[in-house]
């Protein structure tokens, strides 16, 4: 179906996976695989720890303050890359996220020591805030009827990169040590792959996207057709987005959710090889299975909350969303008692699909939080992803056992469903986005019939 030059200035009402030929589909496609590259290069050096633990001769502590470093620093970056989408972009964010996130990434590749590989790993965890840019991206550009399923998509297909580089690098790995490299040496050049991924990806993105439907934010607001508030707008959706009660129970729900995903990212394949004696390869293709259900469940779980939305507006999409962490919860108590490997992989991938899942019903819910603080919101929520993991990597080094850090963080999960049930919406606020709503699906009846 051809689209009018004018539908292209408006928010897209449906999404045409094939097509690149409008704005909204270029930064849909674009903006995903921009988060792959930075979800593989952040956590590239993760199935590779047994190899880098042996050259380094790094401890348990060591291992857990390198985890640790790989989200902590995320937290901040996330709360600034919001309000900066705001001022100049995610066009200009994303781009300057991923050519300057690449020199960390060949950083840790040419570290000599446990204290260099620490610096550069902390640098790394920056590139974790190229998920806020991509939701933000994914929220401008699609309509209400459609932007949970668009957030949730872009966001799942980009998080597989987590999955893929469970599963790849240790091939690479392998790879580079059969053309003759040894093992000290071939994963530093393993890990110099995703900071060249990351360059091109950033080249492609600045050339092929756009801010918004209507073109891109500094030419807009030069022209007159997008208000100007100077540099203050980021600051101010800021503490728009942090007097809203909403967005710290989100918050809550992400750090239980999201920060889930990246806590198992980082120990999963260490855990495989420790606690049931696999190889490198079968601890990664293992580990790589939790990470690649992103590739369909945290899609699913945004369209789910459209679907809900039809019929019951904001209040089905906090419902879905209780239910989706309750289920996470209850998952990750029935994973810490696995004795066996192939039970623990079966638990894995159950409780997995909760978390993918409740990661998309989040983030279908945070663009009906507060339009006008929008980048303010997606960063605060989305810093709660990476507080839940550093907590996490917290508790697994003060834990006995990986096992026990697993069941207490699944006590803690299943208690963090109440926040979702806890948010709720004004009359007015449901009724203003149920017109929005309408309006969009009116839209799209309109350019099929």
């Amino acid at each position: 179906m051809s689209v009018s030059p004018a539908a292209t200035l408006e928010k897209a009402t449906r999404i045409t996976l094939p097509s690149l030929a409008t704005p909204q589909m270029r930064a849909f496609h674009l903006t995903w695989m921009a988060f792959f590259v930075c979800f593989f290069a952040w956590f590239a050096c993760a199935p590779l720890m047994p190899v880098i633990k042996g050259q380094f001769g790094l401890t348990k502590d060591q291992i857990a303050n390198i985890n640790i470093a790989a989200v902590a620093v995320t937290i901040l970056v996330r709360l600034i890359i919001g309000p900066l989408c705001d001022r100049y972009g995610p066009r200009k964010a994303y781009t300057g996220l991923l050519l300057i996130g690449a020199i960390p990434v060949f950083g840790v590749a040419a570290s000599q020591s446990y204290e260099s590989f620490l610096f550069f790993r902390l640098l790394i965890g920056a590139i974790g805030a190229s998920f806020v840019i991509t939701q933000y991206h994914t929220s401008v550009m699609f309509a209400p009827n459609v932007v949970g399923t668009a957030n949730a998509a872009a966001a799942g297909w980009g998080n597989a990169g987590g999955g893929a580089t469970q599963a790849l690098m240790p091939l690479l790995l392998a790879a580079v040590i059969t053309a003759g490299a040894d093992a000290a040496f071939g994963w530093r050049i393993a890990l110099m792959v995703p900071g060249v991924l990351m360059i091109i990806v950033g080249v492609l993105y600045w050339k092929y996207t756009q801010d918004c439907p209507a073109g891109n934010f500094d030419t807009l607001r030069a022209t007159g057709l997008m208000p100007d508030t100077g540099k203050k707008v980021g600051w101010v959706s800021f503490k728009k987005a942090c007097a809203n009660y909403r967005v710290w129970l989100l918050f809550v729900t992400y750090a239980a959710c999201f920060g889930v995903e990246i806590f198992i990212h980082n120990v999963a394949a260490s855990y495989y090889v420790d606690k049931f004696g696999l190889s490198l390869k079968a601890a990664g293709f293992a580990a790589g299975t939790f990470g690649l259900l992103a590739l369909f469940a945290r899609a699913l779980g945004g369209i789910v909350s459209d679907r809900i939305a039809r019929s019951r507006g904001l209040d089905g999409r906090t419902l879905l969303l209780f239910v989706l962490i309750l289920g996470e919860g209850l998952g990750l108590l029935w994973f810490s008692q696995m004795e066996s490997v192939v039970f623990a992989i079966i638990a894995m991938v159950s409780f997995g699909l909760f978390v993918h899942m409740a990661c998309g019903a989040t983030y279908a819910l945070v663009p009906f939080i507060d339009r006008q603080a929008l980048g303010g919101v997606a960063g605060i929520i989305g810093a709660g992803g990476n507080v839940g993991a550093v907590a996490a990597g917290f508790l697994m080094k003060a834990t006995a056992t990986p096992q026990q850090a697993f069941f207490i963080l699944g006590g803690f999960v299943t208690l963090s469903a109440a926040c979702a049930i806890a948010v709720r919406f004004s009359a007015e606020h449901k009724t203003r986005e149920q017109a929005l709503y309408e309006k969009a699906v009116a839209e799209r009846t309109a350019m099929t019939a």
